[in-house]
């Protein structure tokens, strides 16, 4: 089995159960919705005791509980630029917004990057009469860049 047929297999039995992804969430524990939902869909890896517990809920074999602990190829079944409408609006947030947020980030911070690993993301329905709004905050570590010239020595 590769990773592609248990991601099917896992989404097969979510809709034959009807399941949510908060049911799946809270069931198998341990991060945020978005790592978890992004595990099951094949982006990103759950840990030992996590992948067990999947494992349980949806009836999985010792193999297919060990692939999901295994580190995925992230982001490789996703078109560039996406074609998907939702994804696309985040791509287009970055490519608009991105130099904006990179100016803001090296003012307040200094030449690096935030973290798309040390990172948090919570995912919130704000309530509004014009229409429910999508709340995304974002919190990633900040990296400093260190120059280290072409000897790989530090200044």
């Amino acid at each position: 089995m590769n990773r592609a047929t248990l991601t099917e297999k896992l989404l097969d039995i979510k809709r034959e159960k009807g399941w949510t992804w908060k049911h799946i969430c809270e069931t198998i524990g341990g991060s945020s919705p978005v790592l978890v939902t992004g595990a099951i869909l094949g982006h990103m890896k759950l840990s030992r005791q996590q992948a067990a517990k999947a494992g349980e809920l949806f009836g999985l074999s010792k193999a297919e509980i060990s692939l999901l602990n295994e580190v995925p190829m992230r982001g490789a079944s996703t078109p560039m630029p996406p074609s998907d409408p939702l994804i696309y609006r985040f791509y287009e947030l970055v490519m608009i917004n991105g130099p904006a947020w990179k100016a803001l980030i090296e003012e307040e911070f200094g030449d690096g990057i935030m973290s798309a690993i040390d990172f948090d993301m919570v995912m919130e329905r704000q309530p509004d009469p014009k229409g429910d709004r999508v709340k995304i905050s974002m919190s990633g570590k900040f990296l400093p860049f260190k120059y280290y010239g072409a000897t790989g020595n530090a200044p």
